[in-house]
């Protein structure tokens, strides 16, 4: 079966910006890529965080499973999900490595991490998960793209 490949391009990237895409703070954030916004290949969810007081978008059965454990975990402030990565920074590390950026018809893409959370741990007051199923692993490119 033929797999759809997920891309924006400059326009859109610039659209979801102005949209405020991938910035705000607790009910404020709207996170990057909603279930909307990819073909679904599996199942999605949308659910309500009461920490945040807003809807989260998650876009599968371990993102939600990581988002609950992370909603009733006490030390946990805010959960922020599809989190766009600075594509400046993210080009940069890309070179550095010797990996290649992420691209589709030549556009770059925005990359984004399953979840960047706050707590109150002082000894990792913020910090970033990526959300994958073990099957994924076998993927090299997707390895890659997580290292």
């Amino acid at each position: 079966m033929a797999t759809r490949k997920f891309g924006n391009s400059d326009a859109k990237n610039k659209k979801w910006i102005k949209e405020g895409r991938g910035s705000g703070q607790n009910a404020e954030y709207k996170p990057w890529i909603t279930v909307r916004d990819l073909p679904s290949d599996g199942r999605v969810h949308r659910v309500f965080g009461h920490k945040s007081q807003r809807t989260h978008h998650l876009l599968s059965d371990l993102e939600l499973a990581v988002f609950l454990l992370l909603e009733w975990h006490q030390d946990v402030i805010q959960i922020r999900e599809q989190f766009p990565l600075e594509i400046d920074t993210t080009s940069q590390i890309a070179l550095e490595t010797g990996i290649e950026h992420p691209s589709q018809s030549g556009i770059k893409q925005y990359m984004s991490s399953d979840f960047l959370v706050n707590s109150h741990d002082q000894q990792q007051p913020k910090f970033v998960l990526q959300a994958k199923y073990a099957e994924a692993l076998d993927d090299a490119r997707a390895v890659e793209k997580l290292s």
